[in-house]
């Protein structure tokens, strides 16, 4: 069958059958599944890769928090930090404070989707690659707070718009009910960073006074060397939209157009209107999907800044605190992955974030209630809450992803849900205090829990 007869015929399914037999009724053709194997070769490891390099310079700073702190060789001795500067450099993603940080990350969110649809997605996600790999590697070369803070400021700023970024560009090539497990194979790159940036702390904790500079010092700048050099790749190598993919046959790239006329953004529709964003802004129905996410952004950015500090709690102490990151990461990561195929699979991403939020919530609640010396047993708690924390977001982004179907709504709706995150973030920046390392953070995995279950509750009853 040709390509445009199959997507007649998938659009008369839709017609004759409604908007709730939209993914049901969809049979891939043999045809179309090579198309997404192929699609899935070029797409899916250059955005998990870029998605790595950005997890591991925005995480880094945790690592560079203990590294070699027993020889006061670490990043508070040496910038005369305080702890609570240091916090307030986590939540100065993009600023030093909570209401300044939300006000630039909810602006930048949104103009970062548009930018990404005007200037081309290979060359938006190459400049703020390039930025932030050179912020990065400045953070090398920090000397006191100010310089902390500020360089912390801009790196919010270049990666605010990334993961929002790749969320809609994988609209452009792949359907509904295919989003969720693409999603979790980039944001899996994420747990995958958390244990490689666990064991490149460990092994850069070696390298302590090698040419006159600290460990950590030598941490940011390996780590945003890649992140720079790889701005080059992505500007040539990243396909844009499958309307202008010379690397696909004339067949192929007439199948991936049609196959998502029905539900899927196109690289030549127009930008967005203010009578299509006032539309989507008063879609009351989304910020459900936005007052969730909030929820899942406290546990999740916790363990994003927090994961080094909150093993160094549990009796393991110096560079050993940054390897034993390295298990509930990748744990994590084959979780991340298994939930986000049956959600997709079985039609039910819903379904799937809430019982994983809830397998999260679980794992911090238990680590809260425990006695501060059961370190084997909150040890797997951590597994368990970093399980639950990261799965359950790819399926709630495919979730909001097959409720819109306009090219320029699409990209406004994701940028607003993940700007609805930023308050989730300041809350887990701050709930984890150095005061309570020696009771086991009771505060921290307790708020979490809390966050969990307020958003799916309020989801539930909306």
């Amino acid at each position: 069958m040709g390509t445009t007869g199959y997507a007649e015929e998938f659009e008369t399914k839709v017609l004759e059958s409604g908007d709730d037999a939209r993914v049901d009724n969809y049979q891939p053709s043999s045809l179309s599944k090579k198309l997404v194997r192929k699609q899935d070769l070029r797409i899916v490891p250059l955005c998990a890769g870029i998605y790595l390099l950005c997890f591991l310079d925005r995480s880094n700073i945790g690592n560079a928090k203990v590294l070699n702190e027993k020889t006061g060789d670490d990043l508070l001795d040496e910038t005369h930090m305080s702890d609570t500067q240091c916090h307030r450099s986590h939540a100065v993603r993009p600023s030093r404070s909570p209401k300044q940080f939300l006000v630039a990350y909810g602006l930048f969110e949104v103009p970062s989707n548009y930018m990404l649809k005007r200037l081309r997605p290979s060359r938006w996600l190459a400049f703020l690659m390039l930025c932030w790999g050179a912020v990065t590697m400045g953070l090398g070369g920090s000397h006191n707070a100010a310089t902390v803070t500020a360089l912390r400021f801009l790196l919010g700023i270049f990666e605010a718009g990334l993961f929002p970024g790749l969320v809609y560009y994988l609209t452009f090539w792949y359907r509904t009910e295919e989003r969720s497990i693409r999603v979790a194979f980039i944001l899996a790159s994420a747990t995958l960073a958390g244990a490689f940036g666990g064991a490149i702390a460990y092994g850069v904790g070696h390298m302590n006074n090698v040419s006159g500079l600290s460990a950590w010092r030598w941490l940011f700048i390996l780590e945003g060397l890649p992140s720079l050099l790889s701005a080059l790749l992505v500007w040539f190598l990243l396909p844009d939209w499958p309307e202008d993919a010379q690397w696909l046959s004339e067949e192929e790239r007439s199948l991936a157009i049609d196959r998502l006329k029905i539900e899927g953004s196109h690289g030549d529709s127009p930008h967005l209107t203010w009578r299509e964003a006032r539309a989507t802004l008063t879609d009351w129905g989304l910020y459900v999907h936005y007052a969730v996410y909030f929820g899942i952004s406290t546990p999740f950015s916790s363990l994003s800044l927090f994961t080094p500090t909150i093993t160094a709690g549990l009796g393991y102490d110096g560079l050993r605190a940054n390897l034993m990151t390295v298990p509930p990461y990748a744990v994590a990561y084959a979780v991340q992955l298994l939930t986000s195929w049956s959600a997709d699979h079985f039609n039910a991403r819903g379904l799937h974030s809430a019982v994983m939020a809830t397998i999260g919530a679980l794992g911090f609640l238990v680590s809260a209630v425990l006695p501060p010396d059961a370190y084997l047993h909150r040890y797997g708690c951590l597994i368990v809450a970093a399980s639950g924390a990261f799965s359950c977001i790819p399926p709630l982004l495919g979730w909001l992803s097959s409720n819109v179907f306009s090219t320029a709504s699409i990209g406004l709706v994701i940028a607003l849900n993940i700007s609805f995150g930023a308050p989730g973030q300041i809350t887990g920046v701050w709930i984890y205090t150095a005061d309570e390392a020696e009771i086991g953070y009771p505060t921290g995995h307790g708020g979490s829990t809390l966050v969990y279950c307020s958003s799916w509750r309020w989801a539930a009853s909306a």
